[in-house]
């Protein structure tokens, strides 16, 4: 009787597609012996050492990003083009979808389980520390769960930080194009946190060159853009306000 209140009050509260870790489950009283016999009766299913999913469900990225988040603690969450679509910030991005953009501070791997794992999406997992990691985060509803995304600020910062070509770049010009309602002081707190001297000078450019009202009321005087230049790309224009060389697509558009 004992265990049939233990696994109903499990599935009552497990969210459809949601990873939880075995280590979580032990620390709520679930013992080895008891989950054994939950695999064996076909109740939950592993999904690598360390997990497990109910069975019969289909595990999510966002639903084993639950588990990181919730159960571990971890930092790891969507970013960069990821975010940015989970917002629908960036519809036109929708059909890419084949990879999953995911950032975490620098101490933080993703774990064995969720790495091995063959999901819907490749993971592309970066691990970085040009922005402090509780800053520019939101809330993301999702079916029956929860979970920490970058809002439309960080996403946009990270999506920078990850450019490395002229293709990236139009494509970072077209988002910020979408971005009139970003909160100044927001935007402001983040440029005087990063330090990432591309990401700043770039966020500026493009939000100059997209003009968009909430950028008149940044104080550019106390955010620290570096020394020297930064050549983005081998054959592109000078701007000289940002020291920096963008392709001649994106300069002359």
């Amino acid at each position: 009787m004992q265990n049939n209140s233990k696994i109903n009050q499990l599935f009552s509260a497990w969210p459809k597609n949601v990873v939880y870790l075995t280590s979580w489950l032990k620390e709520k009283g679930y013992s080895t012996q008891l989950l054994n016999r939950y695999k064996k009766s076909n109740w939950i299913t592993s999904l690598g050492n360390g997990a497990v999913i109910k069975n019969g469900d289909q595990p999510s990225v966002e639903g084993a990003i639950f588990a990181l988040q919730k159960q571990a603690k971890m930092d790891i969450h969507p970013g960069g083009k990821t975010a940015l679509v989970l917002l629908g910030k960036a519809q036109y991005l929708e059909f890419k979808r084949q990879s999953f953009v995911l950032f975490g501070n620098r101490t933080e791997k993703l774990p064995k389980w969720m790495a091995m794992h063959q999901w819907m999406e490749d993971l592309n997992y970066f691990s970085s520390t040009f922005l402090p990691m509780n800053l520019g985060m939101v809330e993301k509803e999702m079916e029956g769960f929860s979970i920490l995304i970058s809002g439309a600020t960080r996403a946009m910062m990270e999506c920078l930080y990850l450019s490395t070509n002229d293709e990236d770049l139009l494509e970072c010009y077209e988002i910020m194009e979408g971005l009139n309602n970003l909160r100044p002081k927001q935007v402001q707190d983040m440029l005087v946190q990063c330090t990432n001297i591309k990401v700043k000078r770039l966020f500026l450019y493009l939000a100059k060159k997209v003009n968009h009202a909430w950028y008149n009321s940044l104080e550019l005087n106390k955010i620290d853009l570096g020394s020297g230049k930064r050549k983005l790309t081998a054959h592109g224009v000078y701007i000289p306000e940002f020291r920096i060389t963008v392709p001649k697509k994106l300069a002359d558009g």
